[in-house]
């Protein structure tokens, strides 16, 4: 009964794992691909994040993590389910520092935010400018707060009708009010989407050390 227990429990770690490997592996690939586009980054201050950095970063801690332990579960190999745990263990411990840090410092990080976005709408860059654009398609808003965020003229993205006509009309809400609105609106699903996110790292954390400590009672420490 046990033997099966444990051989089941193996087996759903490497689907589990497999799984996460291909979705970590589309998320790269789609971070590659987005490296084609040179998209600049919308905050002075973080030049070198931008959604294709953010999706690469993200792509290679994904496939790097479920590989260890889809590897570590199918060869019942005692060092790559450790590896699997820990590093399981300090990403959780990453995304709960971060959640921490911004409940508590949230208008000190929002001011922040709100000062740089302002600042990047006066560089003058073709890329930023085509990044505001999609911004501002996308999320149906204009400039940081309202149109006249824009010092060196309104694009033809911030009107209701594109291209501007001549007597143009400018959405009313601005980008960061918008994405503060949807959070709010949305605060109860990311909250449960955070959640339901720490109870599959703590439950891979709970399956590696179980097969951890069956194969270190069997002796197969280092099977390979």
């Amino acid at each position: 009964m046990a033997q099966g227990c444990l051989k089941c429990l193996k087996y759903t770690m490497c689907v589990v794992n497999f799984l996460c490997f291909i979705c970590g592996t589309a998320v790269l690939g789609f971070g590659i691909y987005m490296l084609n586009f040179k998209m600049d980054s919308l905050l002075p201050s973080l030049a070198e994040l931008n959604v294709s950095s953010a999706l690469l970063i993200s792509g290679i801690i994904i496939t790097c993590v479920s590989f260890l332990g889809f590897l570590g579960a199918l060869k019942e190999n005692r060092c790559l389910l450790l590896t699997f745990f820990l590093l399981l263990f300090i990403l959780m411990l990453v995304e709960l520092t971060a959640a921490c840090l911004l409940l508590v410092y949230e208008n000190k990080i929002g001011a922040w935010v709100e000062k740089d976005l302002t600042n990047g709408l006066t560089r003058n860059s073709t890329a930023i400018s085509k990044d505001w654009d999609l911004v501002q398609v996308t999320l149906d808003c204009c400039g940081v707060h309202n149109y006249s965020d824009w010092r060196n003229g309104v694009p033809d993205s911030c009107c209701t009708t594109n291209p501007c006509g001549p007597n143009p009309v400018y959405k009313p809400m601005g980008c960061l009010d918008k994405v503060k609105t949807w959070f709010e609106e949305n605060f109860l699903s990311t909250g449960i989407s955070v959640i339901v996110i720490c109870i599959i790292e703590v439950l891979g954390m709970c399956f590696a050390m179980t097969l951890f400590c069956h194969i270190s009672r069997s002796g197969l420490g280092y099977k390979l």
